[in-house]
């Protein structure tokens, strides 16, 4: 059994301060067996940040990514996700960031991408979800997941062309199919995983720091760091970055 402090220990490890603004991520399982649950990790992130810091997660009203149809291929869907009610007690957000965002002390956005924090700074979650961290200094940390998770890059998205936003864009049929208030649906999906890049690019400069925590792998980094690596790459080989045209005719990243 991992416990409170054994997890406290790994966090300072990686560099998790007091005074500090944190992005948290998570996966409670990749931990192997913890001592006492969701409630320990959100404890020992409380206890390492302090009452100066802040901790903002996802609060996404999104459930379990559903299996397509023949259907829903037919009309061009590649994801299909039910959208939740306010109340609702889980989600696919995770055991730590449902039970984060239940507790009483706790700030939580409205709509469906909303944001919980707590904290100095963590009321700013309800009125600029993660714009507050991010462009204050805040730092991302990653607990058994991976980049795909960082719901702060959403927030550089507006430099991605219109040619991309469009790869996206589902149907008219298919949205007649699946309400905008009910379901989260994409009509395609680009040849590659462009955010994956971003990581391996920030992990070669030297922009993240890994871990381990018990059995979890763990990621440590500014935010702004990594997110602004993102928009920098979207403003300057956006259709390289999502596999739509050769690296040839731009200077190719050293990752890739």
């Amino acid at each position: 059994m991992l416990t409170q402090q054994q997890i406290e220990d790994g966090l300072r490890a990686l560099g998790v301060m007091s005074g500090m603004m944190l992005e948290v991520h998570s996966s409670l399982s990749s931990f192997g067996p913890v001592e006492g649950g969701a409630e320990t990790v959100i404890r020992a992130l409380k206890k390492c940040c302090g009452p100066e810091g802040s901790i903002f997660m996802p609060a996404l009203r999104l459930g379990r990514e559903q299996q397509l149809t023949e259907g829903d291929r037919a009309l061009g869907i590649t994801t299909k996700i039910p959208i939740l009610p306010q109340d609702c007690e889980r989600s696919a957000m995770g055991l730590i960031a449902d039970t984060f965002r239940r507790q009483p002390d706790t700030w939580v956005g409205t709509g469906v991408f909303r944001i919980a924090g707590w904290g100095l700074h963590g009321k700013e979650a309800v009125e600029d979800g993660l714009e507050y961290p991010l462009r204050h200094g805040g730092k991302g940390l990653l607990l058994g997941v991976d980049i795909y998770k960082l719901t702060s890059m959403h927030y550089v998205e507006e430099d991605l062309p219109e040619e991309i936003r469009h790869i996206f864009a589902p149907s008219e049929e298919a949205r007649a199919l699946y309400p905008a208030e009910k379901w989260f649906i994409e009509g395609g999906k680009p040849p590659v995983k462009p955010w994956y890049t971003v990581q391996r690019l920030a992990m070669k400069q030297g922009k993240i720091k890994t871990g381990e925590i018990g059995a979890c792998k763990a990621m440590f980094f500014d935010l702004w760091d990594v997110v602004g690596l993102y928009q920098q790459l979207l403003r300057q080989c956006p259709y390289q970055l999502y596999g739509l045209q050769p690296w040839e005719k731009v200077k190719e990243p050293d990752c890739c």
